[in-house]
Protein backbone atom coordinates (compact mmCIF):
# COMPACT_ATOMS: atom_id res chain seq x y z
CA UNK A 1 0.00 0.00 0.00
CA UNK A 2 1.33 3.40 -1.39
CA UNK A 3 1.17 6.49 1.67
CA UNK A 4 -1.16 9.40 0.78
CA UNK A 5 1.86 11.43 1.31
CA UNK A 6 3.62 9.40 -1.58
CA UNK A 7 0.53 9.75 -3.99
CA UNK A 8 0.92 13.52 -2.96
CA UNK A 9 3.72 14.26 -4.68
CA UNK A 10 2.72 13.33 -8.21
CA UNK A 11 -0.50 16.11 -7.61
CA UNK A 12 1.84 18.94 -6.78
CA UNK A 13 4.15 18.03 -9.30
CA UNK A 14 1.60 18.06 -12.22
CA UNK A 15 -0.75 21.11 -10.55
CA UNK A 16 2.82 23.43 -10.40
CA UNK A 17 4.23 22.33 -14.09
CA UNK A 18 0.31 22.77 -15.69
CA UNK A 19 -0.30 26.57 -14.08
CA UNK A 20 3.19 27.47 -14.48
CA UNK A 21 3.12 26.10 -18.19
CA UNK A 22 -0.03 27.12 -19.36
CA UNK A 23 -1.30 29.98 -17.33
CA UNK A 24 2.39 31.35 -16.23
CA UNK A 25 0.77 31.18 -12.76
CA UNK A 26 3.25 30.53 -9.76
CA UNK A 27 1.25 28.21 -7.49
CA UNK A 28 2.76 27.63 -4.22
CA UNK A 29 1.53 24.70 -1.63
CA UNK A 30 0.48 24.42 1.52
CA UNK A 31 0.51 21.05 4.01
CA UNK A 32 -1.96 18.35 2.71
CA UNK A 33 -4.58 17.34 5.21
CA UNK A 34 -7.30 15.40 5.24
CA UNK A 35 -10.95 16.97 4.18
CA UNK A 36 -13.77 16.76 6.95
CA UNK A 37 -16.71 18.05 4.66
CA UNK A 38 -18.05 17.78 1.13
CA UNK A 39 -17.55 21.64 0.80
CA UNK A 40 -15.74 23.07 -1.85
CA UNK A 41 -12.86 25.66 -1.35
CA UNK A 42 -13.57 27.47 -4.28
CA UNK A 43 -15.99 29.42 -6.30
CA UNK A 44 -15.31 26.89 -9.29
CA UNK A 45 -14.33 23.06 -9.48
CA UNK A 46 -13.94 20.70 -11.45
CA UNK A 47 -13.91 16.57 -10.74
CA UNK A 48 -12.48 13.38 -12.90
CA UNK A 49 -13.77 10.28 -11.72
CA UNK A 50 -10.35 7.20 -11.97
CA UNK A 51 -10.83 3.57 -12.30
CA UNK A 52 -7.78 1.34 -12.72
CA UNK A 53 -5.28 -0.30 -9.70
CA UNK A 54 -7.07 2.41 -7.39
CA UNK A 55 -10.51 3.85 -7.67
CA UNK A 56 -11.71 7.25 -7.00
CA UNK A 57 -11.52 11.11 -7.78
CA UNK A 58 -9.21 13.90 -8.46
CA UNK A 59 -10.73 17.58 -7.94
CA UNK A 60 -9.70 21.09 -8.25
CA UNK A 61 -11.77 24.16 -6.96
CA UNK A 62 -10.43 27.75 -7.82
CA UNK A 63 -11.64 30.95 -6.29
CA UNK A 64 -13.00 33.58 -8.58
CA UNK A 65 -9.98 35.83 -8.39
CA UNK A 66 -7.57 32.09 -9.10
CA UNK A 67 -9.76 30.75 -11.92
CA UNK A 68 -10.27 34.63 -13.40
CA UNK A 69 -6.43 34.87 -13.69
CA UNK A 70 -6.29 31.09 -14.73
CA UNK A 71 -8.32 32.18 -18.13
CA UNK A 72 -6.61 35.54 -18.71
CA UNK A 73 -3.01 33.70 -18.93
CA UNK A 74 -4.43 30.89 -20.74
CA UNK A 75 -6.20 32.48 -23.52
CA UNK A 76 -3.73 35.63 -23.05
CA UNK A 77 -6.06 38.41 -24.38
CA UNK A 78 -9.40 39.37 -22.72
CA UNK A 79 -12.38 37.08 -22.06
CA UNK A 80 -15.21 37.41 -24.32
CA UNK A 81 -17.84 35.12 -21.88
CA UNK A 82 -16.75 34.76 -18.37
CA UNK A 83 -18.69 31.80 -17.26
CA UNK A 84 -17.79 29.80 -20.29
CA UNK A 85 -14.03 30.75 -20.67
CA UNK A 86 -14.19 29.78 -16.62
CA UNK A 87 -15.76 26.51 -16.88
CA UNK A 88 -13.86 25.51 -20.09
CA UNK A 89 -10.62 26.40 -18.70
CA UNK A 90 -11.01 24.88 -15.67
CA UNK A 91 -12.31 21.63 -17.12
CA UNK A 92 -9.01 21.80 -19.16
CA UNK A 93 -6.74 22.01 -16.33
CA UNK A 94 -7.92 19.13 -14.60
CA UNK A 95 -7.49 16.51 -17.64
CA UNK A 96 -4.58 18.12 -17.38
CA UNK A 97 -3.28 17.61 -13.93
CA UNK A 98 -4.85 14.56 -13.74
CA UNK A 99 -3.03 13.30 -16.75
CA UNK A 100 0.54 14.40 -15.69
CA UNK A 101 -0.44 13.15 -11.96
CA UNK A 102 -1.61 9.87 -13.71
CA UNK A 103 1.52 9.38 -15.43
CA UNK A 104 3.17 10.35 -11.89
CA UNK A 105 1.45 7.97 -10.24
CA UNK A 106 2.39 5.10 -12.96
CA UNK A 107 5.83 5.48 -12.19
CA UNK A 108 5.27 4.25 -8.21
CA UNK A 109 3.78 1.54 -9.01
CA UNK A 110 -0.34 2.09 -9.69
CA UNK A 111 -2.36 2.84 -13.34
CA UNK A 112 -5.21 4.59 -12.97
CA UNK A 113 -7.43 6.18 -16.53
CA UNK A 114 -9.39 9.26 -15.80
CA UNK A 115 -12.89 10.10 -17.23
CA UNK A 116 -14.08 13.24 -18.63
CA UNK A 117 -14.41 16.19 -16.07
CA UNK A 118 -17.75 17.58 -14.89
CA UNK A 119 -17.01 21.51 -13.33
CA UNK A 120 -19.18 23.23 -11.13
CA UNK A 121 -19.75 26.97 -10.54
CA UNK A 122 -21.22 28.88 -7.86
CA UNK A 123 -21.04 29.63 -4.07
CA UNK A 124 -21.30 27.46 -2.13
CA UNK A 125 -21.12 24.13 -4.01
CA UNK A 126 -20.19 20.86 -2.77
CA UNK A 127 -17.58 18.24 -4.16
CA UNK A 128 -18.88 14.60 -3.36
CA UNK A 129 -15.68 12.23 -3.71
CA UNK A 130 -16.72 8.32 -5.26
CA UNK A 131 -14.94 6.53 -2.66
CA UNK A 132 -15.05 6.11 1.16
CA UNK A 133 -11.74 6.53 1.36
CA UNK A 134 -10.48 9.87 3.17
CA UNK A 135 -10.07 12.92 0.71
CA UNK A 136 -6.54 14.51 0.99
CA UNK A 137 -6.54 18.04 -0.22
CA UNK A 138 -3.93 20.44 -0.69
CA UNK A 139 -4.18 23.85 -0.76
CA UNK A 140 -2.05 26.08 -2.96
CA UNK A 141 -1.76 30.19 -3.44
CA UNK A 142 -0.68 32.56 -5.93
CA UNK A 143 -0.30 36.13 -6.29
CA UNK A 144 -4.20 36.00 -8.11
CA UNK A 145 -5.56 33.65 -5.40
CA UNK A 146 -6.08 30.83 -3.84
CA UNK A 147 -7.01 27.22 -5.10
CA UNK A 148 -7.20 23.38 -4.04
CA UNK A 149 -6.59 20.16 -5.21
CA UNK A 150 -8.09 17.10 -4.07
CA UNK A 151 -7.56 13.50 -4.29
CA UNK A 152 -9.60 9.99 -2.92
CA UNK A 153 -8.23 7.49 -3.66
CA UNK A 154 -8.79 3.38 -2.77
Amino acid sequence: MVASTEIAKPFIKATRDILSMMAGMEATFGAPYVKKDDAAKGDVSAIVGVTGDMRGSIAVSFSKEAAHALVEGMLGDAIEDLAHDTQDAVGEVINMISGQARAGLAEIGITVQGSTPTVIMGDGHQIRHISESPVVAIPFSTQHGEFTVEFCLS
